[in-house]
Order: C-alpha cells, then structure tokens, then sequence
C-alpha cells in the first residue's frame, strides 16, 4: 500500500477548495493547478498575461522547493489558457525556468479559469 503526503507552504497561494496544493507519493510529486494569486496578498496583481506567468511559475518553484526540489525535477507539465494567442509570451517565460531536457508539456485553450486568471500552469516532478 502506497503512502501520500499532502504538501502545503505558505509560499505559494492556498488552495481555495477541496483539494491539496501537492501530494508526494512513490517519489512523485502530483502538484495541483497553480493560477497567478499572489501569496501575501491573496490576489492576482495584473491582468497582463506575462506578469501572471511570472507569479504561476515563482508558486510552482514555491511548492517544489518545500519539497527540497527544483524546476529540473519536473517530469511533466501541464499549461493552460484562457487564449492560445497568449502562448508565445507564456512559453518565452517558462523556458527562463525550465532548461534542457525540458519536462514534457501539454498545452490547451480553456473557457475560463479560477478568478479570471488568463494562465495556469499544473506538474508533476520526482523526488
């Protein structure tokens, strides 16, 4: 039987519903959806779509580094957003934090995210 360890910190935003922001299992770290809320104040600060890349990805390297890990240790990723047109300023960005050998990635257009945010970005790493 496996064992799961729900993983949280402060440094990254809260989850705002009924689920965890991480769960460590197996050597895996599952993490949920991170959107671009800034931690201390509980809000996404700009509407401009390359600030709230900036915010998702400094959550997701929040969360990693709770669990003593890096960007390097993401084995998948799993971008979304609100308009695909958005996607060459996301992915400019998101190769400032990710380098060689890039995690897997996926990217979909979806209709709307959590407080109107224009970007989410979910992952899965080892540990």
């Amino acid at each position: 039987m496996s064992t799961k360890k729900q993983v949280n910190t402060t440094d990254a935003p809260a989850a705002i519903g009924p689920y965890s922001q991480a769960i460590l299992t197996e050597g895996l770290l599952f993490a949920s959806g991170q959107i671009p809320i800034n931690p201390a104040t509980g809000n996404i600060e700009s509407d401009d779509v390359a600030a709230q890349t900036e915010q998702v990805l400094k959550n997701i390297g929040a969360v990693l580094a709770e669990c003593g890990l890096t960007y390097s240790d993401v084995l998948k990723t799993t971008v979304f957003l609100t308009d695909l047109n958005d996607f060459a300023t996301v992915n400019g960005i998101y190769g400032e934090y990710f380098k060689q050998p890039y995690p897997a990635r996926s990217c979909v257009q979806v209709g709307a995210l959590p407080k109107a945010a224009k970007v989410e970005i979910e992952f899965v790493a080892k540990t």
